[in-house]
């Protein structure tokens, strides 16, 4: 069964652009996204890892670590960097994790747990399901899966956006609406009474149904 929201992110050991890691003493306190690419030397997957490193402040600054994956070599995660950097401006600020063995890919469901093998003479096509977007939090619960296809790049801006919810929402009992963004509108979780609420937000709320309660966004 594929890996699920709120499930432990598995942890394992493997190499790195910035040597051996064990995942989870990696991760420590912070929040982390973690997202995997099928094959080095790749025309979206170079887009991604630029972007990835060009907004690389946004994650700093909501305490946010980020880590790649490809089923290659970390030596040629290396050469590539150079690429990436000539395409896109900047090179990659964070680890790329090397799956030689496809170990870390078949612990995260993106290939079946029966691929036998190495990544020597696989094609992008072979790994075209290694695309996912791993959100997890400080309690190595995954909070957020994202899977693309090798034909659409991905948008982190988006995936900062969950990111700025998910933070939000740990912290205070509410919840997002559809394409909210930061510092709009949001919803009072069902679990607040509404004479806690009226504590809470003595201003009071919107009632556009009686079932939705929507209040200005928590000071974080």
């Amino acid at each position: 069964m594929a890996l699920q929201i709120n499930d432990t992110a598995p942890d394992f050991e493997a190499e790195t652009t910035e040597g051996k890691i064990r995942f989870h003493d990696w991760i420590g306190n912070n929040w982390v996204v973690l997202f995997s690419h099928p094959k080095d030397f790749t025309p979206v997957c170079t887009t991604e890892l630029g972007t990835m490193a060009r907004l690389k402040g946004e994650f700093d600054k909501r305490g946010v670590k980020i880590i790649g994956l490809s089923v290659d070599p970390v030596d040629n995660h290396k050469r590539w960097a150079n690429d990436i950097k000539d395409v896109t401006g900047t090179a990659p600020n964070y680890p790329m994790i090397g799956d030689t063995d496809l170990k870390v890919s078949k612990l995260y469901d993106m290939l079946p747990a029966a691929t036998t093998g190495t990544s020597e003479g696989r094609t992008p096509n072979d790994n075209q399901t290694v695309r996912n977007v791993f959100v997890i939090g400080p309690d190595k619960k995954i909070k957020l899966v994202l899977v693309y296809p090798m034909s659409t790049g991905r948008n982190f801006d988006e995936v900062l956006r969950v990111i700025d919810s998910l933070q939000l929402t740990a912290k205070h009992r509410v919840s997002t609406p559809a394409n909210w963004k930061q510092g709009e509108d949001v919803i009072l979780g069902g679990a607040i009474s509404d004479d806690e609420a009226k504590k809470l937000y003595p201003g009071g709320w919107k009632t556009p149904k009686p079932y939705i309660r929507v209040v200005p966004q928590p000071r974080q």
